[in-house]
């Protein structure tokens, strides 16, 4: 493989294009690609000159310039790589990729580097001596009332995964021993579902189950009402040497136990895999399966 370095910048005008590509794109690409600098390989180079003798092609014949300061100019690329006929999906955004890296380095004024923007990552899950330790205060709580609703705010939250809305708006009714398990029914929201809860949270959340009946479990008396789990992570905060009580962080507690009991780690190792963005798309047109059989995968069997 040949390098393409500043004693070897003729490579673009040295480089041949089929002949479906017409002369004036042809000259186009070598012009730019010459503007780049030195570039690692020769086949990146031939790739940008792909590019590049792309764009030209599409262009010139509507009229644009072949100049870098029109056809390079960020408004031209995404139409390109966008509208163009008979181009794949990755064709496209490896066009958009290697015409934007063109830009960069030829006309910067009219493409200047992104500003990195700060990535969330997942919250870390709680030990399991925290849960035990949010549970034995809520557990302390001075009244029956209260000692139900900071319960199950724990046991919806890491038992069951819910958040926001979906934890809000559970009722006890909500919650029934039923498929071998324990079913909390998600009725509103995005996401209407039932969830199995974790085995280790049954005794608890069927007991504040029956004590709020057909009330939400958290507390207050309209569905709308606001963020009402701040008095309830404030009443569990500060005992023991405990981290703030988080739901978004019980949440991942859930997701991380039955991450693990459904052998999810084992398998991104197995195929390689270290972001999961695709996921969705490949287990959207699967069987989900009954709720007995996600009981029993997600750790929600009665003991």
């Amino acid at each position: 493989m040949t390098t393409v370095t500043g004693d070897d910048a003729g490579y673009p005008q040295r480089w041949r294009p089929s002949r479906s590509v017409p002369p004036a794109a042809a000259g186009f690409a070598r012009r730019v690609v010459a503007g780049c600098g030195p570039l690692p390989t020769e086949d990146r180079a031939k790739n940008l000159l792909w590019a590049a003798s792309r764009l030209a092609a599409w262009a010139i014949p509507l009229g644009l310039d072949p100049v870098p300061g029109v056809l390079l100019h960020p408004s031209s690329i995404e139409r390109f790589t966008t509208c163009a006929p008979g181009l794949s999906g990755a064709a496209r955004r490896t066009l958009r990729t290697n015409l934007r890296f063109i830009a960069r380095r030829v006309v910067p004024h009219l493409d200047p580097a992104d500003a990195p923007l700060p990535r969330e990552r997942a919250k870390a899950p709680y030990l399991a001596t925290e849960t035990s330790g949010y549970l034995a205060l809520a557990d302390a709580q001075p009244t029956l009332a209260r000692r139900s609703r900071a319960a199950s705010l724990v046991c919806l939250g890491a038992g069951a995964g819910l958040i926001r809305a979906d934890l809000r708006c559970v009722r006890g009714t909500d919650v029934i021993a039923r498929s071998g398990g324990v079913i909390v029914t998600v009725r509103g929201g995005r996401a209407p579902r039932a969830v199995p809860v974790l085995a280790s949270y049954h005794d608890r959340l069927l007991a504040a189950a029956a004590f709020a009946g057909e009330c939400f479990l958290t507390g207050g008396t309209e569905p709308e009402r606001g963020n009402i789990t701040n008095p309830l992570t404030r009443s569990l905060a500060g005992g023991g040497g405990l981290p703030p009580l988080d739901t978004s962080r019980l949440r991942a507690t859930w997701l991380a136990e039955c991450a693990q009991l459904i052998g999810l780690p084992e398998f991104l190792h197995a195929a390689g895999i270290s972001c999961c963005q695709r996921l969705g798309d490949i287990t959207a047109g699967l069987d989900p399966g009954t709720e007995e059989h996600a009981v029993a995968l997600l750790g929600g069997q009665a003991r």
